[in-house]
């Protein structure tokens, strides 16, 4: 009898720890997610459960979370030989259009909390959330302080405006921009090119600017080109400014020293603004690229836009 009593109490004394392990698994967490954290960003229920649009975003959450983590790992690396030299400096990252900043939260606790201060040694890390609506940004700082997340910062601007305020550093390793709507993505790339970030991840969205340019200069396009066919169509005039809104991103990123991966983050079934641009500074700045940017810019008449834009090879 005692010993069944024995078994019975070892049992419930290991109750939390089993029903942890078993949400992780049942939900495909990553290991070391904090499940309070889930709750407060109401990815997760009080309960433990999880709905379908909860474990899509999530989902998108850890593979941009991926992809980013490799690009750190890179730059740790640099930092561990920079300390030992004897300079000394902060791993810094920049998270625009942050919203509920769950993308923020989620790579603070898996890859910073725990693991990544480690690896730094003497050195830390911090993450800036950049928002422009002041009750996501209450929120967000109400919420860090809770879970004592305090390598965490908070900022209610813009995007541009964030790039010549005090608050942020001189230099920031990684620029994220999740869904950042329309030219939103654009001032986070002039936000990583003023700062030198060493890496950037950016996942576009409503790229709206170039399709209303090309839709403004359909007629006279139509007759000037058979390539105007192209977005001729409503439908066709949204997709094509959208692909080349990011084909452009692309070169004006290589003229400026960055080499380039563009894949999806998800499959389309999750989402369709599923393009992410993945950019490492090589110094290595390609005349070619800038060159073939300033052809289409005029091939398809996006000068209005595009010098705005891409600053860099119009001045």
């Amino acid at each position: 009898m005692s010993k069944l009593k024995n078994q019975k109490d070892s049992r419930s004394a290991g109750g939390g720890r089993s029903e942890t392990k078993t949400i992780q698994e049942e939900l495909n967490l990553r290991e070391g997610q904090s499940l309070e954290l889930l709750k407060e960003l109401h990815i997760l229920t009080r309960d433990g459960r999880m709905n379908q649009d909860s474990r899509r975003k999530l989902k998108q959450v850890y593979h941009l979370t991926q992809f980013i983590e490799a690009g750190m790992s890179e730059i740790v690396q640099r930092k561990q030989s920079d300390s030992a030299l004897g300079v000394t400096s902060a791993l810094t990252i920049a998270d625009h259009g942050a919203g509920k900043s769950y993308l923020g939260f989620i790579l603070y606790d898996l890859l910073i909390k725990n693991k990544l201060d480690k690896k730094l040694g003497s050195l830390h890390a911090h993450v800036y959330g950049i928002e422009t609506r002041a009750d996501l940004v209450d929120a967000s700082k109400a919420l860090a302080q809770r879970l004592e997340f305090a390598q965490m910062t908070f900022l209610n601007m813009s995007v541009q405006q964030a790039t010549f305020k005090e608050a942020l550093p001189e230099h920031v390793d990684i620029v994220t921009a999740l869904h950042a709507c329309d030219s939103a993505t654009d001032d986070a790339i002039a936000f990583g090119l003023e700062k030198s970030a060493a890496f950037m991840a950016l996942v576009p969205c409503c790229q709206a600017e170039m399709a209303g340019v090309l839709r403004n200069s359909k007629a006279l396009s139509l007759s000037r080109t058979a390539l105007a066919e192209l977005w001729r169509h409503p439908l066709h005039t949204r997709e094509f400014g959208s692909q080349i809104t990011n084909v452009l991103r692309c070169l004006y990123l290589e003229s400026q020293g960055y080499s380039l991966t563009v894949t999806e983050l998800v499959g389309w079934e999750h989402s369709m603004k599923n393009e992410i641009i993945l950019a490492r500074y090589s110094g290595q700045k390609k005349r070619s690229a800038a060159e073939r940017l300033k052809a289409l810019v005029i091939e398809f008449g996006l000068e209005s836009a595009a010098r705005t834009r891409f600053a860099k090879i119009y001045q």
